[in-house]
């Protein structure tokens, strides 16, 4: 091997481990690859605990079926009469089953459906159902295939029992409460022998096709999730426009919600779910009546002995910010549930403004009995009352930068070469600060009425308030208001036009021409060149929204309509009401005060100035540089 092999060896040898070292993942790809490793065998396991479950049961049955004796441990539940016990309230109305011991219907009242009927139907035997299973030494126990005997039945509570072998049983003890939340337990008795003698465990089965409840499919589906809240942590929820799958790995959860756009059903386990538990949500189609197919596969904590019971809780109503909280004061697991974060309230600066401001005025408008409508007319004109002495202010800034336009223009006629526009920008702020005018103020009532927009955006669509509440010509506040209807799909359009989308899409028309036009009037140069191309994209910001909105909320839409409407009649007024001569003369008189009175620029103005004056010596540097 002579010098010229060795060396290549080595080159290729040092390149090999190069490479290898350079492509080896980091640490957080190492992690973020076992996490889907492990979210993926977790679906794995649940598929394959499914299945074993499943075969199990066959198993079973064809036993029982083959020998016809009591051999099996509750060969005494597997047959019945199937019977529906009834529980119910001023709010609710819960049927459950023999078959199965559990609850299969669930009817709140005092709400209408899309329908009109009078009462909403969350769920019924063939939308939903709930499974408690227990693996035994030498028998499955699968709640759904045994027969319960009913006891202890009035219009709030409900016993159903399993009969096995030897006097043992599964015992289910249901209690309604005064609203809307359901207390529950399950309970071996005298079957300590037949587990494992470390057997803690508890699986429950639990899924639910979300019905649509509201006209809108596409914005009812937008807001319908599978929610949970995370144990001494926050809340999460799947995905709402796509097939989506949790894997709970070691992470345990204080309750799982099947979350409608205005109402919940919510199954809380005082012993918390998990882990290796896993959550499912699938979309449905359009036409189909239903919104989701929701999946939980949990476990809880289970005592063989029968000394302790898995104790649950079920909230089934209206996701209504304050009934929630009020109605959490009655479960009795001592937790802090957040209920309330079934009501989206937006991210965190959002949900403060909805949470502490919001929510509050609403809650005092209503309390006069308004028309929901007139109550989003009165928000506006608050929130316009508020945002008025900045918005005028604002106003103001722009009003003084058009009057001085004529000045501007002759100050910075000589920089009129595309080089020369550091220095015009220069002269432009200079005088600007000889006159005492802030170019940057003018963006102010922007900056603060966008969260307010965006706040209400994530308010108005999750206000149940709004539900059904009819004003003017609009049927439904809650959804969209449809003054054309064609039956079929246009993509982007969908399969109406809402009236109130064409109104807030012309009144954003209308407040951005004005707003063009008072930015025109204040532009120098090359600036108002650009202003031209800009308006353009402005004209076209309303038409997305139209595609954007057309689904949406009647309510959503009526709030921007009136909104923009205010906003655009404020800037008339003070259009109107502003003396252009009178407020040059006062800018003049400023600007003589301040050349007897020179004041060194401060704050954002001096480091304007600043790194203005910095890049026109990189400038004059590199013209320099250039020339020789």
């Amino acid at each position: 091997m002579n010098k010229d092999t060795l060396t290549g060896l080595i080159l290729m040898g040092v390149l090999l481990v190069a490479y290898t070292w350079w492509t080896q993942p980091s640490q957080e790809e190492i992690e973020t690859y076992k996490r889907q490793q492990d979210s993926i065998a977790a679906v794995q396991r649940d598929v394959e605990v499914k299945a074993q479950m499943a075969e199990a049961e066959r198993k079973a049955k064809a036993e029982v079926a083959a020998r016809g004796d009591s051999s099996a441990l509750f060969f005494q539940a597997l047959n019945g009469e199937e019977k529906d016990i009834v529980l119910k309230n001023d709010k609710l109305e819960l049927t459950f089953s023999t078959k199965g011991g559990t609850l299969t219907k669930a009817v709140i009242l005092g709400f209408e459906d899309k329908d009109s009927a009078k009462n909403v139907t969350l769920f019924d035997g063939k939308d939903q159902q709930m499974n408690f299973m227990l693996a035994g030494k030498n028998d499955n126990i699968i709640t759904k295939d045994l027969y319960f005997t009913p006891s202890n039945i009035s219009d709030s509570t409900l016993t159903m029992t399993a009969p096995a072998q030897a006097g043992g049983s599964i015992v289910l003890n249901y209690e309604l409460g005064r609203d809307y939340m359901l207390h529950f337990s399950l309970q071996a008795n005298g079957l300590k022998g037949q587990f494992a003698p470390n057997y803690k465990q508890l699986d429950i089965q639990w899924n639910s096709h979300a019905r649509q409840q509201e006209r809108g499919f596409t914005f009812e589906n937008r807001y319908a999730t599978l929610t949970y809240k995370k144990k001494d942590g926050g809340t999460d929820y799947l995905s709402e426009t796509s097939e989506d799958t949790k894997a709970l790995d070691e992470e345990r959860l204080d309750w799982v919600a099947f979350k409608n756009q205005f109402f919940s059903a919510v199954l809380i386990s005082k012993d918390d779910f998990g882990p290796n538990g896993v959550l499912h949500s699938v979309p449905q189609e359009k036409g189909s009546g239903y919104l989701k197919n929701y999946e939980a596969t949990l476990n809880t904590q289970f005592d063989p002995s029968g000394a302790k019971s898995s104790e649950f809780e079920m909230y089934i109503g209206p996701n209504d910010f304050r009934l929630i909280k009020d109605v959490e004061e009655q479960s009795r697991f001592g937790k802090e549930l957040d209920l309330e974060q079934l009501v989206y309230l937006g991210w965190p600066l959002f949900r403060i403004i909805n949470r502490w401001f919001t929510i509050y005025v609403f809650d005092w408008l209503t309390s006069f009995g308004f028309n929901m409508g007139i109550v989003l007319i009165l928000i506006t004109l608050l929130l316009k009352a508020i945002t008025y002495p900045m918005v005028k202010k604002s106003y103001m800034s722009s009003a003084k930068m058009r009057v001085l336009k004529p000045k501007l223009d002759e100050a910075t006629k000589q920089y009129d070469k595309p080089e020369d526009q550091m220095q015009k920008q220069q002269a432009m702020m200079q005088l600007y600060a000889q006159y005492g005018v802030s170019p940057l103020s003018g963006c102010l009532p922007m900056l603060i009425q966008m969260p307010i927009w965006i706040a209400m955006f994530n308010f108005v669509p999750n206000a149940i308030q709004l539900r059904r509440e009819s004003f003017l010509w609009i049927d439904d506040l809650s959804t969209y208001d449809p003054i054309v209807e064609w039956g079929f799909n246009i993509w982007g359009i969908g399969d109406h036009l809402s009236l109130t989308c064409l109104l807030f899409c012309g009144a954003n028309i209308l407040y951005s021409y004005m707003t063009m036009r008072q930015q025109r009037d204040q532009m120098v140069g090359a600036q108002a060149e650009q202003m031209k191309m800009m308006q353009w994209m402005m004209y076209l910001m309303p038409l997305m929204f139209f595609f954007m909105f057309n689904d949406y909320s009647a309510g959503l839409n009526f709030y921007y309509f009136v909104s923009l409407f205010f906003s655009a009649a404020i800037m008339w007024i003070l259009r109107k009401t502003t003396n252009d001569a009178k407020l040059l003369a006062i800018l003049e008189a400023r600007y003589e005060e301040n050349k007897k009175n020179p004041k060194k620029a401060s704050g954002l103005a001096a480091r304007l100035e600043a790194m203005q004056k910095q890049a026109e010596e990189l400038q004059r540097q590199r013209m320099n540089g250039y020339k020789k």
